[in-house]
């Protein structure tokens, strides 16, 4: 079983930067790929960013790359999306996922976090 609580939400203007958190909990953690999911109003929730329980590989969105770094720090039980050269358009709830297996772009992950809202004013 694993545990998510997301943290690090909040608004800022165009061009700006955020750093989001996940705090996991549950002996399964460190074996556990990770991910960063969004759903912005009116639309389905969306694959952000993801990474694999060693942290060998990283996948992104198209519309995020080279913007946005997914890290994990095993020893805090901890990821973290660091987003840079934010826009209006990244303006969604962004939520944390786990599962045991690693499936990128794929948005039927077995654990979700509560979410956390990131606003980008223009």
């Amino acid at each position: 079983q694993v545990q998510l609580v997301e943290s690090g939400g909040g608004l800022v203007q165009a061009g700006g930067s955020l750093r989001l958190s996940c705090a996991a909990s549950g002996h399964s953690f460190k074996v556990y790929p990770m991910g960063w999911f969004r759903q912005a109003p009116g639309k389905e929730r969306e694959f952000v960013a993801g990474i694999t329980w060693s942290a060998y590989r990283t996948d992104y969105r198209d519309s995020v790359k080279g913007r946005f770094t997914i890290s994990r720090d095993v020893a805090k039980n901890t990821v973290y999306l660091h987003m840079n050269s934010l826009k209006p358009e990244d303006t969604a709830v962004y939520y944390c996922a786990a599962d045991s297996d690693y499936r990128p772009y794929d948005n039927d992950w077995g654990y979700w976090g509560q979410g956390t809202q990131v606003t980008v004013s223009s």
